[in-house]
């Protein structure tokens, strides 16, 4: 099993979003050594809660600091951005780290109506954002004899669908590699019609799916809960208060909790439906799952805590699964 980390430049309560951009890249390098398979970072603007709203910049400087492991975008979300942009950027990056890019791709939006406003895009067309990764993809793997190049002329790294609502058809239709997360990891159906329905690519001559889960392993199940809980926590508090802020530690969030809505304790609770949380036989037996009922390749973790300590221990103990 390919085990593979998404992280999201979380901020933490007394740290500076700075401290937030550091820990990132010593995780990337620390993954590295941990043998994991991607190190990929995430595209948000103006999130408290998240520092990195750039991840093609990021991930120049993780490059920097590593040699082996394999990076990406997880995503560059197109609607914010022109396709030769995005195609040029990558190149760049391909051009400096050879052979180590990933292009993950989203279509989310904004997290507020004042962010969308500021970013020029208030609403998404599904056929639209079809057509842009089309152009996306040409000027990949566009040749210099082109009307319109992409520079610098590199080889084309592949390019993943970060799929959400249709996103799994059109990977399909598209012969793209996709990434499944949330309701689609228990939606058979959808998986099943993207293996049936995927029309091979040059790049992509068989389907290809990452599953993107929440993962913890500890020592035992409830500790494992416990590392996700600042994070499940931060999702549920948000959609009360209107803001996903930064990680708190776990007796500053048990105290919240023990005084929060009924509202914000279901959505604690259906937060911990999502995620994969256990010694490491469990976690291994509930991978194995997911991976046979999804069909996916490999597994994109995107634990998350506050304890940078415990966080390095969690991701050293899930590397060991894959190996």
């Amino acid at each position: 099993m390919r085990i593979s980390l998404l992280d999201r430049t979380r901020t933490r309560l007394g740290e500076s979003d700075a401290d937030a951009v550091t820990g990132t890249v010593e995780r990337a390098v620390r993954a590295e050594r941990l043998g994991l398979h991607r190190f990929w970072v995430a595209e948000h603007h103006s999130v408290p809660g998240i520092a990195s709203a750039a991840p093609t910049v990021l991930l120049a400087a993780i490059g920097a600091r590593t040699r082996t492991i394999r990076l990406g975008t997880g995503g560059i979300m197109l609607p914010n951005h022109t396709p030769l942009v995005a195609a040029e950027q990558v190149r760049l990056l391909e051009a400096l780290h050879p052979g180590r890019i990933d292009v993950g791709i989203g279509a989310s939006l904004a997290f507020t109506s004042a962010i969308r406003r500021a970013l020029g895009r208030t609403t998404l067309d599904p056929e639209e954002h079809a057509r842009a990764v089309e152009e996306l993809r040409s000027y990949l793997h566009g040749g210099p004899d082109d009307a319109v190049v992409a520079r610098p002329h590199v080889a084309p790294p592949p390019l993943f669908l970060l799929a959400i609502k249709n996103g799994l058809e059109l990977a399909a239709r598209l012969g793209l590699p996709a990434v499944i997360g949330g309701p689609l990891l228990r939606d058979t159906d959808a998986t099943s019609a993207y293996v049936r329905d995927f029309r091979p690519s040059p790049a992509v001559p068989e389907p290809y799916l990452v599953a993107s889960v929440d993962v913890a392993v500890a020592g035992s199940e409830e500790r494992a809960r416990d590392l996700l809980l600042p994070e499940i926590w931060a999702l549920a508090s948000s959609r009360e208060t209107g803001g996903f802020t930064a990680l708190r530690p776990l007796d500053d969030v048990r105290r919240l909790l023990d005084t929060a809505s009924p509202k914000v304790r279901a959505a604690v609770d259906r937060g911990y439906g999502g995620v994969i949380a256990g010694t490491a036989e469990q976690v291994a037996a509930e991978l194995a799952a997911l991976t046979a009922r999804t069909g996916a390749a490999e597994v994109l973790a995107t634990t998350s805590t506050y304890d940078r300590h415990e966080l390095a221990e969690a991701d050293e103990a899930l590397a060991a699964l894959g190996r």
